[in-house]
């Protein structure tokens, strides 16, 4: 049997619901979508589950073919790898502790707090930017989300920047946490693909714009997230 070519993406299944384990499957939002765009490209899908903060490096050195994992195009990434259109917003949120003074974004620039991030996120570059100019708070890494909630859930950090989506499955599964009401940034994510692939890049492109106008990429999101 001859196989088709494989498209390799590279991801950090500990981010539902985009990417998350389940069942010893790696499923989700980006998983559904980047098979829909192998299919169309006439691939199978392989899915390169690594950290975060590795992910571009995959890319770029021809390990993996693009990375998804509810990346968001940034101007430091833009320097590194290239991104699709933009095929869902996200939203950074905060996490803290029920009983936390921290109540509005803005509590966190008042006191001295350390906030719990996923190491190399949004998250991460917005906070410790915003931090840093605020002359206040420190900022805690994780290689994981699920480890960052466990800190706070510990005390051993005062909140978490985190996206949304990830932010009420953490929260539904830890007693005593709450997302502060107000967002903290919106964002939007995309595929991220090595600059020298430009003819991947463009398939890849195409492949999405055509799922996005079908409606396909909106029913997997409608999917895994219930309008509220």
């Amino acid at each position: 049997m001859v196989y088709p070519q494989a498209l390799i993406m590279a991801t950090n299944a500990t981010f539902p619901p985009y990417e998350f384990h389940e069942g010893g499957k790696i499923i989700g939002i980006d998983a559904e979508i980047a098979a829909l765009i192998a299919q169309k490209l006439g691939m199978k899908l392989d899915i390169m589950d690594i950290e975060f903060d590795s992910i571009i490096a995959a890319v770029q050195t021809g390990k993996a073919d693009m990375g998804m994992a509810g990346m968001t195009v940034t101007e430091d990434r833009l320097k590194s790898v290239s991104f699709s259109t933009s095929y869902a917003t996200g939203v950074q949120v905060i996490i803290v502790q029920e009983d936390s003074p921290i109540q509005t974004v803005d509590d966190i620039f008042a006191g001295d707090y350390t906030v719990g991030v996923q190491t190399s996120t949004t998250g991460d570059i917005y906070i410790s930017d915003d931090l840093e100019d605020a002359g206040t708070g420190k900022v805690e890494r994780y290689n994981k989300g699920t480890d960052a909630v466990l800190a706070l859930s510990t005390g051993k950090v005062d909140c978490v920047v985190i996206d949304n989506e990830p932010a009420k499955a953490f929260v539904a599964a830890n007693s005593g946490l709450k997302i502060l009401g107000t967002e903290y940034v919106s964002e939007d994510y995309a595929i991220c693909m090595a600059k020298k692939n430009t003819a991947l890049l463009q398939k890849v492109d195409n492949a999405l714009k055509e799922l996005i106008a079908d409606g396909s990429v909106q029913a997997i999101i409608d999917k895994y997230i219930q309008a509220e």
